[in-house]
């Protein structure tokens, strides 16, 4: 059987000094790391944590988009060697924010996706194929500052589709991107973005707060808390224990013929059975 790729690798990585408060994490002790974590290719991956922890900035230093200490290779060449349109090629990012400044269309912000390319001949398939893939073909001459934050979302979701859409053997480095959707299109979209992935070989690497959501559909759980990695371990079966040290309450779990574990909070059952 053929082994599997090393696609991203952070050896002893962490954040330069900062101001930690400015970025929004609540480290007890002001630090962010180190890490040292193997990404291979192909696999998918969650990272959970409570709200401060520090797991937006662990994305961005994945991506090269951070300043960082210690060292990170990607395609077994250190990124901080690779000029922005290299990376570009095999690596999207996602951030949880993304307002734009000007009155753009919706079709516009797609096409963004594709900057890079000095010669485009499908932009205009792409565009519309990506678009399709989020959800948002309907919106591409509408007004991105007349748009909801979930059609917002979707949008730029369908800009890193078109970034990645003829790629292979690349990443996608998503933060909390079902974010005001509603449950319907939540798992819509959730499956939508791994038959991308999926069918391009590449590996998702993505924040998330819906626990079952990550144990259902990813393989590996990535769980940090207070800037440090508590665990790193496989999603199956789910890790109820090491959830209950990161969140700090207590989980039941529930197991289902043919299905995944089901994680409920022990305080959420007692009021359904009440």
């Amino acid at each position: 059987m053929p082994q599997t790729k090393l696609l991203l690798s952070l050896k002893d990585t962490g954040l330069k000094n900062t101001s930690y408060k400015s970025i929004g994490i609540h480290a007890l002790n002001n630090t962010l790391g180190p890490f040292s974590i193997d990404i291979k290719s192909k696999e998918r991956i969650a990272i959970l944590g409570p709200s401060g922890a520090g797991k937006s900035t662990l994305l961005q230093i994945m991506s090269g988009l951070h300043d960082h200490l210690g060292s990170i290779e990607f395609l077994s060449k250190p990124i901080r060697q690779m000029s922005f349109q290299e990376l570009s090629y095999k690596r999207a990012f996602l951030p949880q924010q993304h307002e734009t400044a000007f009155n753009l269309s919706s079709e516009l912000i797609i096409s963004l996706g594709r900057v890079a390319r000095d010669h485009d001949p499908e932009l205009i398939k792409i565009i519309k194929e990506s678009a399709k893939a989020a959800r948002v073909e309907h919106l591409l001459n509408r007004s991105y500052q007349t748009l909801s934050g979930g059609e917002k979302s979707r949008v730029h979701l369908a800009r890193i589709f078109a970034q990645l859409w003829d790629q292979s053997n690349g990443i996608l480095l998503i933060d909390e991107p079902l974010a005001a959707l509603d449950p319907g299109l939540q798992i819509e979209l959730l499956l939508a973005i791994l038959k991308f992935c999926q069918g391009r070989s590449l590996t998702l690497v993505a924040i998330l707060h819906d626990i079952q959501q990550a144990i259902e559909h990813f393989e590996r759980l990535i769980l940090i808390k207070e800037g440090k990695i508590i665990a790193d371990l496989p999603a199956h079966p789910a890790p109820h224990r090491e959830l209950e040290i990161l969140y700090g309450m207590k989980f039941e779990r529930f197991t289902r013929p043919g299905r995944k574990d089901l994680l409920i909070p022990s305080d959420l059952r007692c009021s359904y059975t009440n």
